[in-house]
């Protein structure tokens, strides 16, 4: 089962934090979430950090989450950028990019790519801009 389409179910997965801990996408049900899929030597995705960092800390407070999922191979690096882009929600790992079970299952074949995720567990947007995002976290957070 991959993820295809805006309308899909979300596929839980489960990965390992910055601290080797293992989290479960599923526990953000009933959260408006965002999946975010990057790596620390891709540069489009360090760019979009920073602007995710800003809707974040606009959002967080009324229930929006964003769950980033990096592929490094090199947990240093993934570290390192986390430190560096000031991300403060959840970060797990993948480390086989490409080849990434969650990346293959979400069909991933771009970094970033982000899918916005509703209560139910639907995928209601996928690579919305800064400006959809913002106006779709808006819309769901008054359903």
């Amino acid at each position: 089962e991959k993820i295809g389409a805006v309308g899909t179910d979300a596929i839980d997965f489960t990965q390992n934090d910055v601290d080797g801990k293992p989290f479960q996408f599923s526990t953000f049900k009933g959260k408006y979430v965002l999946v975010d899929f990057w790596a620390s030597w891709c540069m489009p995705c360090r760019a979009a950090n920073k602007k995710l960092v800003k809707i974040y800390d606009k959002y967080k407070a009324q229930g929006f989450e964003i769950y980033s999922v990096s592929v490094d191979d090199e947990k240093r690096d993934w570290v390192k950028a986390i430190e560096k882009d000031k991300i403060t929600w959840l970060q797990v790992n993948d480390p086989r990019t490409w080849g990434a079970q969650s990346a293959v299952n979400w069909n991933i074949s771009v970094l970033p790519t982000s899918f916005l995720i509703n209560k139910k567990g639907d995928v209601v947007a996928i690579d919305p801009t800064e400006k959809k995002l913002e106006t779709a976290i808006k819309d769901l957070l008054q359903e």
